[in-house]
């Protein structure tokens, strides 16, 4: 019974339902408080009411009317705004929660409801041994694909769940790459089950997003910019991140070559051998770091910020003075033309080209400053084509730059120093030789060819399907005894590898696509009347035309001067170098969307290795938080 005082002045009845430890049936409780009450005093309040002796310490109020978090214990509740109509929960903050992993198993883990998704990921990813959990997030499967959940479901049948979703997974995917006659509607189908997921919001809780308890996510990485991935620490985060690679390429994700997709389809089976095999899974094997490459690496760190450039450059003069290759321009253009041979000087970061050899000492045609731009790959080995496309900033964008090399040797040099260039480094570094050397075993890797003299391969010796190893584009082409063949012909590269060796190279192939880590949405560019595609890569912005599949620019984070969006038109407005701006509207998702993801690159971009394990985690939300 409530004291007479109790009913004094300005005093009303509030409705507390009071959630339990998992299993045990809730608790309703009405007290009599007033507004000037703080939400502590009224936590404080319904524990002495309960008398029930257990650690209360995890609980919090959570308003499910307003989806909120009364987390703020110093605030009143007019501060609120809770008033007699508003019923709320004393609720356990950390609750379990079904996280589907990229290699599609799925495990229960307790995490915080209460605190935001950034935060919770890094939780998540603490208790699994990820490093850097800044670039995972995670997604909400499509409405139609939620199982609904009963209040009363016990721990017993939430693990029965769990395993027959692992089983029907399993399932699943026996039956997409065993059976190869789909129509193109059953793998846009497939694709969508697997891809309209729905990232999470950043910057909100869980509860405040509509998960529930034991509701099933998935743990996804978001951003592709892998930083510091280094065996040693990350056994855990490479093993994920090879099996989302995987997954993209064989759901065609991502496009590639046959030549490519043979090579990832090789990897694959390398690495399934030894994953069953009984080879313990050690570090050991790992090659250790030479120690000059170290001690000149320490020396490029001393130097840095001193005109490195020219001290190294009188150590070691690494110019390519005698290179004949073919280059193809173009600016804006969309306009095809012929290669053209000239004769190149590739000096510190500046390629310049001359009409022949002779005309060199004069004036060069042109000279292009690579400080900056995008180095991509355009390569068949099996075609002997060796080509490589810059994306030279310019004051609109950036401009289109092809160039082919005669062999193998010579586009591993250059590439190698465009690299670098892009950088603002030098041939002069130690690092060039050690990036020619990988790009030459990168692409041996992709060649198909046996060895002379290397005896045909044993089809019979595969031990399993071929076609689980491919997408079904490429299952379809071939019977399944020419597959193999030919997946046992690429294997003689890198038979050699140790099982963290073949992973990393799978996920540098991933990484060397040109469409890799490019997320596309529907835009309509302010003074445009019609849709566009607006691709975001981990350091641009890639305007596209929908009719052609053309690109029409690009524009790097790294010349962004500011960016901003207006919460009530939907519109996100850039701001670039050299007075150049532009602004849309989102039609194929919530601008929100787009903010984050350009945020949160940007945010990606600032980490350096000097930095300790701890994220600036207020720049992040800033970067990337909404109106809120």
């Amino acid at each position: 019974m409530a004291t007479a005082a109790e009913y004094g002045h300005n005093s009303w009845e509030l409705s507390v339902q009071v959630d339990q430890r998992e299993g045990d049936e809730g608790m309703k409780f009405k007290l009599r408080v007033k507004g000037d009450l703080h939400v502590g005093g009224l936590m404080l309040k319904l524990v002495e009411k309960i008398k029930a002796p257990q650690d209360w310490s995890d609980h919090a109020i959570w308003w499910e009317k307003r989806s909120c978090w009364l987390l703020k214990t110093h605030w009143t509740l007019d501060k609120y705004g809770v008033q007699a109509d508003a019923d709320l929960r004393y609720t356990p903050q950390h609750k379990p929660l079904c996280i589907q992993l990229p290699n599609m198993k799925t495990i229960r883990l307790p995490v915080s409801f209460s605190c935001v998704v950034f935060k919770a990921v890094a939780e998540i990813c603490k208790a699994l041994n990820i490093r850097r959990s800044e670039e995972l997030s995670l997604l909400k499967l499509p409405d139609d694909q939620k199982k609904k959940k009963k209040k009363d479901k016990g721990p017993e049948s939430v693990f029965d769940e769990i395993l027959n979703m692992d089983m029907h997974l399993m399932a699943y995917w026996l039956c997409v790459f065993l059976f190869f006659n789909f129509s193109v509607e059953f793998r846009l189908c497939i694709l969508t089950e697997m891809l309209l997921c729905r990232w999470l919001d950043s910057s909100r809780s869980l509860m405040e997003q509509g998960i529930q308890e034991n509701d099933r996510l998935l743990l996804r990485f978001k951003y592709h910019c892998f930083f510091d991935l280094n065996p040693k620490y990350d056994a855990v985060r490479i093993t994920q991140l090879y099996e989302q690679a995987r997954w993209a390429i064989l759901l065609e994700e991502i496009d590639c070559t046959e030549e490519e997709m043979l090579m990832f389809a090789s990897l694959q089976y390398h690495i399934c051998k030894l994953t069953l095999s009984t080879e313990p899974l050690t570090n050991s094997n790992e090659p250790e770091i030479d120690e000059v490459e170290a001690a000149l690496s320490n020396l490029e760190s001393t130097l840095e910020g001193r005109n490195a450039d020219k001290i190294l450059d009188k150590l070691y003069s690494a110019s390519f003075n005698c290179l004949f290759i073919s280059l193809l321009y173009r600016p804006k253009r969309l306009t095809l033309k012929p290669y053209k041979e000239y004769w190149f000087v590739f000096r510190d970061t500046t390629i310049s080209y001359y009409k022949n050899k002779e005309s060199a000492n004069k004036e060069p045609i042109e000279q292009l400053h690579l400080r900056g731009c995008e180095v991509i790959p355009d390569v068949n080995v099996t075609e002997k084509k060796f080509g490589l496309k810059l994306l030279m900033p310019a004051a609109d964008g950036m401009n289109e730059v092809y160039i082919r090399c005669d062999n193998e040797t010579q586009y591993a040099k250059w590439k190698a120093a465009c690299i670098l260039a892009s950088k603002g480094k030098t041939m002069a570094y130690s690092s060039y030789r050690t990036e020619v050397k990988n790009i030459q075993s990168f692409l041996q890797m992709k060649s198909l060819a046996p060895p002379p003299g290397q005896a045909a391969p044993d089809v019979e010796s595969m031990e399993m399907k071929a076609e689980c190893f491919v997408s079904p584009r490429y299952a379809r082409k071939y019977k399944t005894k020419q597959l193999t063949t030919r997946i046992l012909e690429a294997l003689h590269n890198i038979s050699q590898l140790s099982l963290m060796e073949a992973k990393m190279r799978f996920i540098q192939a991933w990484q060397s696509l040109p469409e890799f880590g490019i997320k596309y949405y529907i835009v309509r560019f302010r003074g445009s009347k019609k849709d566009e595609l607006l691709g975001i890569s981990y350091n641009r912005l890639i305007r596209i035309d929908m009719s052609t599949g053309l690109l029409v620019t690009t524009w790097r984070f790294s010349n962004i001067k500011q960016w901003n969006v207006n919460w009530e038109i939907k519109q996100v407005t850039i701001e670039f170098d050299q007075s150049v701006s532009i602004a849309f509207s989102c039609q194929s998702c919530d601008c929100k969307v787009v903010h984050e993801y350009i945020g949160g690159y940007i945010f990606l971009s600032t980490r350096s290795k000097d930095q300790n394990e701890t994220l600036d985690e207020e720049l992040f939300h800033k970067l990337t938080g909404g109106q809120d």
